[in-house]
């Protein structure tokens, strides 16, 4: 014997498990506790359909809607929220020990829109050749952007090596 299907949102007229329910009708007003076969009877009279609006609670709250209309706007309702939600992205910014000044300046705006934007930005130093010998220019830099980016933004990762590069991750405040 096959289970089922399970269906998704709240529980409605037969499908409602609970002997006695708290009725409120399609004006908000309370009816009380009452069966449920009778709930049910009341809520096709008014040619709705008994949903179950709080489950957990003793005994279940049940009210008259329109379950048709009652899942579309649940359903709208979940979509404006995830289109209002902002996701954090991780920006990356690469650079050099030896890094001029003005492509410095030009990293660190680049860096300042991307906090300002709400993303994290992680920044890699990678060294060449001898570069290596000298990680201690690459700790100086690193530690030149934290302090430049300190009012906006927070150190999630402190500077770090990994192999021919070193890692730091900056997140907005």
């Amino acid at each position: 014997m096959l289970a089922p299907p399970v269906k998704s949102g709240p529980r409605f007229d037969h499908l409602i498990q609970a002997d006695k329910v708290r009725v409120i009708d399609d004006e908000g007003e309370n009816l009380g506790v009452m069966y449920t076969r009778a709930a049910i009877e009341q809520a096709n009279e008014a040619g709705l359909n008994l949903v179950e609006v709080s489950p957990n609670a003793d005994p279940p709250v049940c009210k008259f809607l329109d379950v048709g209309k009652h899942r579309y706007e649940a359903q709208k309702k979940a979509n404006i929220a995830r289109k209002t939600q902002k996701t954090q992205e991780i920006k990356e910014i690469k650079m050099r020990p030896n890094i001029d000044d003005h492509d410095y300046d030009v990293k660190m705006r680049a860096m300042n829109k991307f906090i300002e934007n709400g993303d994290k930005v992680k920044v890699t130093l990678r060294f060449r050749g001898r570069e290596m010998a000298h990680q201690h220019l690459g700790m100086d830099l690193l530690k030149r952007v934290q302090d430049d980016v300190l009012e906006v933004a927070k150190v999630e990762a402190y500077p770090r090596l990994e192999g021919r590069q070193m890692l730091m991750v900056l997140s907005p405040k």
